[in-house]
């Protein structure tokens, strides 16, 4: 997580804090440079593609520099703040010497998807055959990182210009780098790298889009064709459109529900339930001494219902392994509640949940909405979900056709409980009523078992005494 770049200053890197994701987005600093900060002390808020994350800095000292501003997303790995330590501390006012090879800025950001995480790799590329250079031809910052890795002092040395990639090769860049040339119409062939190891840049695509091209030598028998001038970016309206950028956990739930959609077959089915008597129960617990303090409300009789459904069919809890084209049966309930929150939609959840009772049920979804309201939730806190229930009935909304969290077998969506004319005891009277829907992966649940589970939780908000018969 840290490494040294002389005797005194530390550098503290971005920690990989949503395991396995590759970036995060810098939110907020709570320090600048010349303030003193101890062991433990929380220096920035960062946003991954799962969650709001505060990072704490692993040592005392005095902040020398921060590498990146507020808004930028860095790659895991990548230096964010330097902090002088020891004897170091007393010189933090001074001006940062440049010690080692700039680190690459991230040249855009890469979709991982929600619950699959991504594979394990570095951002930096090794150097191209032959493409190792003499100590002399190093540049001062190659030859110093040289020394710094290993291989001995480095020779003094002139700098050296970037050189173009060799012929033959595939230029080294980064996928948005590459989507940014396609959209200029930019040859990446003929783009002068800048970055280390001979990467092209986001500057170096622009630079050659504003740098004259050189003229193309002919065949005599035909004239030189006049070369295709680059497409100019999408503009827009300014005054009367607004466009934000898509980024953190938005743009993880746009990839998870894109990759979800698109993967699992799914189905769903929908009931029409008076839930009257569960309103009623609802009261009741209330104002019962032993749910004091705790948030108690129609969602945690919904929840109750669901994991009594479960249990009455326990193959609705599963998961497809693609690889191994297994169904896994999961002996536990990680219970999602999906929650909308000022970053987006994330689901955390509720780590075995089968084994609370209604009380404990009751705190464990008050500490849930409380902290994914407050930016809080952690990314543990969203992974190994199972079953997620989605209550879109809070917006006034009937019913839906809600799309799987990736990796889990179903979600149920609650429409608004509201009072309708229904039918009770022969007469049409006044009930509260709502409608739910039931969606799931068809690979591993089929009809039947699908509706049997919709069937057991109507059941139980209809009669919610089979809540203990049914135990």
């Amino acid at each position: 997580m840290t490494t040294m770049t002389d005797s005194s200053v530390r550098e503290f890197k971005m920690p990989d804090v949503g395991e396995g994701l590759t970036e995060a987005e810098i939110l907020k600093w709570y320090v600048q440079p010349g303030d003193t900060v101890t062991d433990g002390q929380v220096v920035c808020e960062v946003e991954t593609a799962k969650a709001a994350v505060e990072l704490p800095i692993p040592y005392d000292g005095v902040v020398r520099e921060l590498h990146f501003p507020e808004g930028t997303t860095v790659d895991v790995g990548t230096s964010i703040i330097a902090v002088a330590v020891g004897g170091g501390a007393a010189a933090a006012a001074e001006p940062v010497q440049e010690a080692v090879a700039e680190e690459p800025k991230p040249e855009g950001r890469q979709p991982v998807l929600v619950g699959y995480g991504v594979s394990t790799s570095s951002t930096k590329r090794r150097p191209r055959k032959g493409a190792e250079a003499p100590a002399a031809a190093q540049t001062p910052a190659a030859a110093i990182q040289a020394e710094l890795n290993g291989h001995g002092p480095a020779a003094p040395a002139a700098p050296a210009a970037p050189a173009a990639p060799v012929s033959g090769d595939r230029p080294l860049a980064k996928p948005p780098v590459r989507k940014l040339a396609k959209d200029l119409g930019v040859d990446l062939a003929s783009v002068v790298p800048s970055g280390p190891d001979g990467i092209i840049t986001r500057e170096d695509v622009h630079a050659a889009v504003s740098a004259p091209e050189p003229a193309q030598a002919a065949p005599r028998s035909e004239p030189a064709a006049p070369a295709p001038s680059p497409s100019a970016p999408a503009s827009y309206d300014t005054t009367r459109e607004t466009r934000i950028p898509v980024k953190g956990v938005r743009k993880a739930t746009a990839a998870a529900m894109v990759g979800s959609a698109f993967t699992a077959p799914h189905v769903t089915e929908f009931v029409t339930v008076d839930v009257t008597r569960t309103m009623k129960l609802v009261e009741e617990l209330k104002q019962d001494k032993e749910y004091t303090g705790l948030r108690v409300n129609p969602l945690l009789l919904i929840a109750k219902a669901l994991l009594v459904a479960i249990r009455r069919n326990p193959d609705i809890n599963a998961s497809w392994d693609e690889a191994a084209q297994e169904i896994v049966v999961k002996h536990y309930v990680n219970l999602g509640i999906a929650a909308a929150t000022p970053r987006g939609l994330i689901v955390p959840n509720i780590k075995d949940a089968h084994a609370q009772t209604l009380p404990q049920l009751a705190g464990s979804l008050g500490e849930l909405v409380s902290t994914a309201r407050e930016g809080k939730t952690s990314p543990a806190a969203m992974q190994g979900g199972t079953v997620t229930i989605t209550n879109v009935g809070v917006f006034g909304v009937d019913t839906g056709t809600p799309i799987l969290n990736p990796g889990e077998s179903a979600i149920l969506a609650v429409g608004a409980i509201k009072l309708q004319p229904w039918v009770h005891k022969g007469k049409v009277k006044p009930r509260q009523v709502t409608t739910l829907a039931l969606s799931f992966d068809h690979r591993l649940v089929d009809g039947e078992l699908g509706s049997k589970v919709l069937a057991d939780v109507a059941a139980v908000l209809e009669q919610p005494k089979r809540l203990i018969s049914w135990a």
